[in-house]
């Protein structure tokens, strides 16, 4: 399956998310730490208590390797729940990514971790560390539902999820999709309008 994921990496939300029927995007302005980072894997889910971090230091003792973090709290809040240490932990426990429904802080130290990042916010405050919250139960992010185990594809794009039972389905899909927007292409090259190729001009000249 470690395949199926960096080919979804490699063919990007957009493709992912208009070959999978729209599939539930992160619908809200994501800060990509690492410019031109790519990133997909199975969703481990971590809630956090509301300005807490409690439960990311508790999740990287679960995360395994391929897994993207996904990091939420009760509220979006500009507090940092992660910062360089804990970069550096998921990226030894072998994270593919981070998505922080929250912010990150120490943003020079992350982008030298090299470790993909997608974050709401980057904001110098600190959370606690102090209430307990869940590991594994179905988080929202920008109006998408993220399960554990489902599949979140990153990039500069932003964050897409197809859940874990579509993901043969939707990568054959999206394959398609890719081959066919190659030799769309060529054909824009060569000088034919999208304006006829889509059947648009119908609708504006019936």
């Amino acid at each position: 399956m470690t395949d199926a994921y960096a080919e979804l990496a490699r063919l990007g939300s957009a493709t992912v998310h208009e070959a999978a029927g729209r599939a539930p995007l992160v619908d809200v302005p994501l800060i990509q730490v690492l410019p031109g980072s790519r990133a997909a894997g199975p969703a481990r889910t971590v809630r956090c208590g509301q300005d807490d971090n409690l439960m990311v230091h508790a999740a990287m003792a679960e995360a395994l390797p391929g897994e993207v973090l996904v990091l939420t709290m009760p509220e979006p809040a500009p507090v940092a729940l992660v910062g360089e240490l804990l970069a550096t932990q998921a990226k030894g426990r072998g994270a593919a990514a981070l998505l922080v429904d929250a912010a990150v802080r120490d943003l020079d130290e992350l982008r030298e971790l090299g470790l993909p990042i997608w974050a709401r916010y980057v904001r110098v405050r600190g959370a606690d560390k102090a209430v307990p919250g869940t590991i594994g139960e179905p988080v929202e992010v920008g109006g998408a539902t993220i399960r554990q185990g489902d599949v979140v594809v990153l990039d500069s794009d932003g964050a897409v999820v197809v859940e874990a039972d579509r993901v043969e389905e939707v990568l054959a899909a999206a394959r398609a999709r890719a081959e066919r927007e190659v030799e769309k292409r060529a054909k824009l090259e060569a000088g034919a309008l999208s304006y006829d190729l889509d059947g648009l001009r119908a609708l504006v000249e019936p």
